[in-house]
């Protein structure tokens, strides 16, 4: 299993907002990409803007080239994000799980 990380920020007063287009448009892409196993969605307020870290896992790496196309180190955005990130992260980061316990 493969572990995509993406993080990001918003102006704290975007949070709610921001939240719902993920849950409603942005989460969906991950869901409905073949190989994707589930999405975490995490947060943490800090000062006047939210952090966002994104974890999302994959069967391999070829599924996520099937989401993300042919540089899986390229981070995806939609066209929504404009009106809600000061800044683009460009690069992702992936994690090989070789140990899990719940």
């Amino acid at each position: 299993m493969i572990v995509r990380f993406w993080r990001g920020r918003t102006q704290r007063a975007d949070k709610a907002a921001y939240l719902a287009f993920l849950k409603e448009k942005g989460l969906s892409g991950y869901r409905a990409t073949p190989g994707n196993l589930g999405i975490t969605l995490m947060t943490r307020d800090v000062g006047d803007t939210t952090e966002y870290l994104l974890m999302t896992c994959w069967t391999s790496l070829d599924a996520i080239r099937a989401f993300a196309g042919p540089d899986v180190d390229k981070a995806v955005y939609y066209p929504e994000d404009d009106g809600f990130l000061p800044d683009f992260p460009k690069k992702v980061e992936h994690f090989e799980v070789v140990s899990e316990e719940h």
